[in-house]
């Protein structure tokens, strides 16, 4: 159960698609919107430490949710930019923090940063077990820096700093752009296109056989307030529902939902990221009382309605 709260805030990221439920959590649990401080990324732009350093203030509680991020394709051709970019922005955030005596650091990370060969379900105890998918081991590798500042600060200065390794969201406000979209947005804008276009088929990555952990980004933002409220460990969290979903199966989920009746065509020659994608979320139960509430069929038809009713051609 999450509790009000009186404490102050800043999110980065506020603005994003996980910010903004996390900003509104907040707000219902009363939290004044005066004390809820969400920087914009053209006036903060946190891979400065000296920008940093006019951001943070004693006794906030600071939620690291921004990030450069993106779908497999994005991450392929901006290694470079991702492992940079992430890894500076929480650097600099951890370190001021420490300086300045910020009351909690809240770091958000990522499946993405579990070794790419690992056993389902994947639990903490195994994260150092082995290199993150080649794909995505550049955004996982630099949340995986994060966690080792956090943890190197905790143990030297007793820095509040907790991490949160969350699976794949997905929801209402998830991007649709097709450049960098997830797997959920990349499949409807694929069966949207085809219907608009009257095509018998959709183009997908893989062969439909790897499977993704996905969450919905409300309760995303529930653990992420009940685990800033209650979890003060060192040790990294997992975060998600425990069940695994193949693309085959989202495939023909989504496609039924949305009026499709074509075909896949399955392009084996192209890249999929990790096989298997599935947390073992017992810490999460036990340290806060955190369990995911949302039926994936539920979540998907909202997400499907707010495309189109952002698109304005709902059906």
């Amino acid at each position: 159960m999450i509790k009000s709260d009186n404490n102050k805030y800043i999110i980065t990221g506020g603005n994003g698609f996980l910010g903004q439920h996390v900003v509104k959590k907040l707000i219902q649990l009363n939290v004044d919107r005066n004390n809820i401080f969400v920087p914009r990324s053209k006036q903060y732009d946190l891979r400065s430490l000296n920008v940093v350093r006019k951001l943070l203030k004693k006794d906030y509680i600071v939620i690291h949710l921004a990030a450069k991020l993106g779908g497999i394709s994005v991450n392929i051709n901006k290694q470079g930019d991702f492992f940079y970019d992430n890894s500076i922005m929480s650097l600099n955030l951890i370190k001021v923090g420490n300086d300045v005596g910020i009351k909690k650091f809240v770091g958000i990370g990522s499946i993405w940063e579990y070794p790419d060969i690992t056993e389902a379900p994947f639990k903490e105890e195994k994260l150092w077990d082995g290199y993150p998918a080649e794909v995505t081991a550049a955004y996982g590798m630099a949340k995986k820096v994060m966690l080792l500042a956090s943890q190197n600060f905790y143990d030297q200065y007793k820095f509040n700093a907790i991490h949160l390794l969350l699976t794949n969201l997905y929801g209402p406000g998830d991007s649709f752009d097709p450049t960098n979209s997830h797997v959920i947005p990349a499949i409807i804008l694929k069966v949207d296109y085809a219907k608009k276009n009257n095509l018998d088929y959709i183009n997908v990555w893989g062969d439909g056989s790897a499977s993704r952990e996905l969450l919905y980004v409300k309760d995303a933002a529930d653990a992420i307030i009940m685990a800033t409220q209650k979890y003060n460990k060192k040790f990294p969290i997992n975060i998600g529902t425990g069940k695994q979903t193949t693309i085959k199966e989202l495939v023909t989920v989504i496609s039924s939902l949305m009026g499709f009746k074509g075909f896949v065509k399955w392009q084996t020659d192209k890249l999929v990221g990790q096989k298997i994608n599935q947390f073992n979320v017992d810490k999460a139960k036990t340290e806060f009382n955190f369990t995911s509430k949302t039926d994936l069929l539920y979540g998907l038809k909202a997400t499907i309605k707010n495309f189109y009713i952002s698109n304005k051609d709902f059906f």
